[in-house]
């Protein structure tokens, strides 16, 4: 209790449009309650349905304390089950991802079906009642090929995500394409700082000149009064051909959508701002250029969709001072590499952004805890983004913290 009681006098020391305190970023006690009040009750993006498109097809991942498997099953339903034995807690499934008749345990070779039921146990006796040690499940939604994982004994509601994020995303149909290329960073900052740098495009001048072939450093930024007319005309096209543009924000905070367009003459994220993917969409608008749907969802994922490809990106927390964040270029499944894209045409923007990424997060990471740094004000004009995410962080870990500590009587 002391410890919580810590971390909310920790998180009321921050001053309005300003940046948290600086031990926010490091201290133990924080990312354990991050962790507790945050990334284990949320929905966490696991990763997409065609990745695990044949029978026996799994992929895994570490949400906190709880390692994960996903598998595509007989029937053909995805399902998350947490990766422990039911024997001796030995991860069932050790590799990121893979293709397995059953899971069967490394360890002592306990089997179980792909919807998690066990099937052997050898050397347990006659008194060993097989339906009484399935794999224990997590809960599991998919929304247009995204794969959702929430490991809490009860999950938060997922339709009113699905139901504002579908008539964006559904009409690039994710279901027919496939991962072109994949890459992982292992980032040495915390998770918060992460999602900062992704919120905001202030340092984007002066560290990101690939990305700033096509992406409009202040397009993404929406602030009040009326709508520009350039952009009100763009958007007016886009969903005049079905595909939402105007921006969706959750009343939470937790997540957005929003279409933005591209640099003029620009159509994806290439140096010369032509498309990667040649020959092939993932839209059927008819429009020539629709620019960029950007959407985020809190605290693990962030998303770019242009006309012939898509990016999806996943942040996991794997300690205070670090976090992993892959990225996964997505293509129509009938593109043919070599004919219709180039690996390096496709990935390169975004893996020379992500890696000017990790050294903005890194440097700040240094920055932030030392004893001498003071949270300093966010611009109005360009960090209203990061502001944002920052206001849903401590909102939501205040109030969970505070509702989990015991009512003082008397």
């Amino acid at each position: 209790m002391q410890a919580k009681t810590a971390v909310l006098d920790l998180i009321k020391q921050r001053k309005a449009q300003h940046g948290l305190p600086g031990s926010v970023y490091s201290d133990v006690d924080v990312y354990r309650q991050d962790l507790e009040q945050i990334w284990h009750r949320e929905w966490i993006f696991a990763g997409h349905t065609f990745e695990l498109e044949k029978t026996g097809q799994y992929l895994t991942l570490q949400i906190g304390d709880y390692p994960i498997v996903v598998v595509r099953g007989k029937d053909g339903a995805v399902r998350a089950f947490h990766n422990a034995c039911r024997h001796r807690g030995s991860k069932v499934c050790s590799e990121d991802k893979g293709k397995v008749a059953k899971l069967v345990c490394p360890y002592h070779k306990w089997t179980f079906e792909l919807d998690g039921k066990l099937l052997y146990a050898g050397n347990m006796g006659p008194d060993f009642n097989l339906a009484e040690h399935d794999l224990i499940p997590a809960h599991c939604e998919i929304v247009h090929s995204y794969i959702y994982v929430c490991v809490a004994k009860v999950a938060p509601d997922f339709e009113k995500f699905r139901s504002a994020v579908s008539p964006f995303i559904g009409p690039h149909y994710l279901e027919d394409c496939k991962v072109a290329f994949e890459a992982t960073l292992v980032e040495k900052g915390n998770w918060k700082l992460v999602f900062e740098n992704n919120r905001e495009c202030y340092h984007c001048d002066g560290t990101h000149p690939e990305l700033l072939s096509s992406y409009t450093e202040l397009a993404s930024v929406r602030g009040g009064g009326e709508e520009d007319p350039a952009l009100a005309e763009y958007c007016d096209t886009c969903e005049a051909a079905g595909l939402a543009s105007r921006q969706v924000m959750d009343p939470a905070g937790q997540f957005r959508m929003t279409r933005i367009p591209l640099n003029p003459g620009a159509s994806s994220y290439t140096l010369d701002g032509q498309p990667a993917v040649v020959g092939r969409r993932l839209d059927r608008s008819g429009v020539d250029n629709i620019g960029a749907l950007l959407y985020f969802n809190y605290p693990s994922t962030w998303n770019h969709f242009l006309g012939d490809h898509a990016l999806s990106f996943r942040v996991l927390p794997v300690g205070p001072g670090e976090t992993v964040v892959t990225t996964k270029w997505l293509v129509p499944k009938d593109a043919q590499e070599g004919v219709d894209y180039d690996i390096e045409r496709l990935t390169k923007v975004w893996m020379a952004t992500n890696d000017q990424d990790r050294r903005l997060v890194e440097g700040a990471q240094v920055g932030v805890t030392s004893p001498a740094y003071t949270p300093g004000p966010y611009s109005p004009l360009i960090e209203t983004g990061v502001n944002q995410f920052v206001d849903w962080y401590c909102e939501l870990l205040t109030r969970r913290i505070s509702e989990s500590l015991p009512i003082a009587v008397g």
